[in-house]
């Protein structure tokens, strides 16, 4: 009676209603719950495409990729093409405001395509296939180089016929030419032969001593002018070149106008602490290179590559270790790899980046004849993260042939693309000009496996330099000329920012994120799409890079 007494009506009826609000708030969250989920479940439906690591994280996947094997879905654009940001890194301590590197190859890198490339935020490589002096004064015309003064400009003797530098205008592509007392730099300085002074010359066979302005009636500078005093001389002579001259006569430098013109401002100009452009040199794995590589770094080189198509070496972790050793603030760059075991161990020596590739350039034929490689999307996705999992980047070296691959490189983790083929042909490159039989302007172009590289030292970078018969991995043959680094480097720039932007990331760190969030999305591609992708259905059609 008393319990009964104790609950009067009006609290019972106050504990049925709170009972109803439970009920009611407990189906309000079981309905949120479920709106929730079908909301996650609808986005879910939204997402296309695979992640990197459902396409190359499982054990499943018994296919390696190339680059075109894939192809970036396009996310959401919020800014403009000019806000990307393509800093990237070369090795664990050097930055590049440009994700691209010169392949120490002996017809893409000396010291030319080295400053070309540091001017544009790159960094070039100077092959091996030199003389240690010989390297060694590559690297140093580098780092001495001052924004618009040419130090090794080609001089000709005052015997040449006109008929000869007609020739030598058809190969090197400039105008004009220093004359000099024994057709050297240094030598005293006898006159300059000009476009001008030969277009309407009749006697080709003339030598250019009796058509060449002389020295003293040349505009000149004397040693020590600066960089604006000369500029100033050009525009108010109205000049194309002007020499600089040391007080006995002797040619120290050139400064020409259209070069003051392409280098007048390069903001993202790779340089060291003391403002000098940087560089990098290759060496082999014997042990001579190691005097080649005490004489780089004396000459002030940046970072040294270990060239090799193999790098898991015992003679490459030999070299990798003892050059940390001896010079720890030297940036060594080890390689090249394709697996986690080859990356593993070269990073245990001590390396400050790793190149990876092997035999998957245009004139590699390592795959081929040693039935030995990777195909290169698979290899840089699992090298570049593993390395970065240890804080060293990666340099994604060979099968790049357009912008969308560099685009694809840095997707898959890449710090920067290294380009051999793709950079073949520019003005930067050693070697002459040579005509096709129709008339196109060529450059010859080999692989450092070829015969021809190997018999001028290469064969090192194959293991084969104590073997009598050499066993080509490359081929030799030449591509067609592509202009300047200045003109050509700055399409392959712009054609990465649009990538990156059609992606929806605004930088290459932004990029990165994606990746390894799953938030960047790829798809495979059949080979009908990847034909659809390309030009097609034309009869013919011209193909112009830029304009």
């Amino acid at each position: 009676m008393g319990a009964d007494r104790s609950r009067s009506p009006a609290m019972r009826s106050a504990s049925f209603e709170t009972d109803a609000k439970l009920a009611e708030d407990h189906s309000a969250i079981k309905t949120e719950a479920v709106v929730a989920t079908q909301q996650v479940e609808a986005e879910d439906e939204l997402v296309d495409g695979h992640s990197a690591q459902d396409i190359f994280g499982s054990r499943l996947t018994l296919s390696g990729y190339t680059y075109d094997d894939l192809i970036c879905l396009p996310g959401e654009i919020g800014f403009g093409v000019h806000d990307v940001v393509l800093h990237g890194n070369f090795t664990r301590r050097i930055a590049l405001s440009t994700p691209l590197v010169s392949s120490p190859m002996d017809t893409v890198t000396e010291a030319s395509m080295a400053i070309a490339m540091a001017l544009q935020g790159g960094i070039g490589v100077i092959h091996t296939n030199l003389s240690i002096e010989d390297q060694v004064n590559e690297v140093r015309k580098v780092k001495r180089y001052e924004c618009g003064f040419i130090t090794d400009p080609v001089c000709i003797t005052p015997t040449m016929k006109i008929s000869e530098v007609d020739k030598l205008r058809a190969q090197r592509g400039f105008s004009g030419y220093p004359v000099t007392e024994d057709g050297h730099m240094g030598s005293r300085l006898l006159g300059l032969v000009t476009k001008r002074d030969t277009d309407f010359v009749r006697e080709r066979q003339a030598p250019v001593s009796t058509i060449m302005t002389r020295a003293e009636h040349l505009v000149t500078a004397g040693e020590g002018v600066d960089l604006q005093l000369a500029n100033k001389l050009l525009r108010e002579s109205k000049k194309g070149k002007l020499p600089v001259m040391s007080k006995s006569g002797r040619l120290l430098a050139l400064v020409s106008r259209s070069d003051l013109q392409k280098t007048a401002d390069f903001p993202n100009a790779t340089t060291d602490v003391d403002k000098h452009l940087r560089v990098a040199a290759a060496v082999g794995t014997r042990p001579a290179d190691k005097e080649r590589v005490r004489a780089l770094v004396a000459a002030g080189v940046d970072a040294v590559v270990v060239d090799s198509s193999q790098g898991d070496s015992i003679f490459q972790h030999d070299m990798v270790r003892w050059m940390k050793q001896e010079f720890p603030e030297l940036q060594v760059v080890a390689g090249n790899v394709v697996t986690l075991r080859q990356a593993q161990n070269l990073l245990d020596c001590g390396a400050d980046a790793l190149r990876v590739g092997m035999g998957i350039g245009s004139i590699c034929t390592t795959q081929e004849v040693c039935a030995c490689g990777r195909a290169q999307a698979s290899a840089v996705y699992h090298v570049a993260k593993y390395a970065l999992s240890r804080g060293v980047p990666v340099l994604a070296d060979g099968g790049i042939s357009s912008p969308g691959h560099i685009v694809k490189a840095l997707c898959l983790g890449a710090g920067a693309a290294m380009c051999g083929s793709l950079l073949a042909g520019t003005e930067e490159t050693p070697g002459e000009y040579i005509y096709s039989e129709g008339g196109v302007r060529l450059k010859r172009y080999r692989g450092m496996g070829s015969i021809d590289a190997m018999k001028k030292g290469s064969d090192d970078r194959y293991f084969g330099a104590a073997t009598a018969l050499k066993v080509a991995q490359g081929v030799s043959g030449t591509v067609q000329d592509k202009g300047s680094v200045h003109r050509f480097v700055p399409y392959l720039v712009q054609g990465i920012r649009h990538g990156l932007q059609d992606i929806g990331a605004k930088s290459v760190d932004d990029l990165r994120e994606r990746l390894y969030s799953g938030q960047l999305r790829f798809e495979l591609r059949s080979p009908a799409a990847q034909r659809e992708g390309g030009v097609h259905g034309l009869h013919s059609f011209e193909r112009r890079l830029f304009s």
